[in-house]
């Protein structure tokens, strides 16, 4: 405590305090909020253990001196550390869902849980989707969604790294998904032969080295396994690109997130007609290819 924070005393103040201080130390936000004030409405309710729901009238209530500890050191480790707040909480929701997550996944903050509350309408019909695909599943979010989505399918969550994999399996056991989530470590597809989807959903790796090395702090907490991808951001899904036919049923589609990689897409495979996908939340960089253009323009995949 210091003779400034000595006359902060409620809720709203450390509130108030906190946001003034995520300004003025420049952080970033892009982890599930989007500005100073609602970051430090998530740390100070997770340091007092309250839900977003409290009542209004509770923002006037007085801390006490341990609470008060609690919430200026998880501030102040925001400040220092450059953690974003779903870090330092340990909890980030997608998709209208709680998820557990730690420094060995992404943050969930991807447009297609969008995709995912809808069940991809128009594109699938819920009841006939037997087997679902999540490439680079990280903390499982994407995975656990479409369980939710699709009631009667049966999803395969896979990623190269046994970290991602032990937090997925956390959030498969928190939502109780064992018996129909299945965890697979494999390099994208080298450990699916035989295996066909309905679905092939994937937010992999797609940020070039230049965008890399101008990312903010906050993008620097996060595994670079999940985010770098060569020169051009597209190294992983090229792969994708040239592998997922294989593992498509006719009828099937694949979708993808690329994010600022997309104009680097669209100018590598110009044949290619990419549906890009429009999100009413905002997003941009997803696009989605049926089975049959993926077999009909393979060879554009290949060169």
């Amino acid at each position: 405590m210091t003779a400034e924070t000595d006359s902060l005393s409620t809720l709203r103040d450390f509130i108030r305090w906190g946001a003034s201080q995520f300004t003025e130390a420049g952080l970033f936000f892009g982890h599930g909020t989007d500005n100073a004030l609602d970051e430090a409405v998530v740390l100070v309710f997770h340091a007092l253990h309250l839900q977003s729901d409290l009542p209004a009238h509770y923002l006037d209530a007085t801390l006490t001196a341990s609470e008060r500890i609690r919430v200026l050191g998880l501030l102040q480790r925001r400040i220092d550390e450059r953690l974003p707040a779903a870090y330092l909480t340990n909890d980030a929701v997608f998709a209208g869902l709680h998820f557990y997550v730690n420094e060995n996944v992404l943050v969930p903050r991807s447009p297609i849980a969008e995709l995912i509350e809808n069940g991809f309408s128009p594109w699938l019909d819920g009841e006939s989707v037997g087997r679902v695909l999540d490439l680079c599943t990280g903390s499982g979010c994407i995975a656990v969604g479409c369980a939710y989505a699709f009631a009667d399918a049966s999803v395969d969550a896979v990623d190269i790294s046994p970290a991602a994999l032990d937090v997925a399996a956390v959030n498969v056991s928190k939502h109780h998904l064992s018996g129909r989530v299945e965890l697979v470590q494999s390099n994208l597809f080298n450990a699916l032969r035989g295996r066909q989807y309905d679905l092939i959903v994937s937010n992999p790796p797609y940020v070039s080295e230049e965008e890399m090395a101008d990312l903010p702090d906050e993008y620097h907490r996060e595994p670079a396994l999940g985010l770098e991808a060569g020169a051009d951001g597209l190294d992983i899904v090229a792969t994708i690109l040239r592998e997922a036919a294989d593992f498509l049923e006719p009828g099937g589609i694949l979708v993808v997130e690329v994010g600022n990689s997309a104009e680097q897409l669209v100018e590598r495979y110009p044949n290619v007609p990419f549906l890009w996908l429009e999100f009413e939340r905002g997003g941009h960089g997803v696009f989605l290819l049926t089975a049959d253009q993926l077999n009909e323009y393979q060879n554009d995949f290949l060169e």
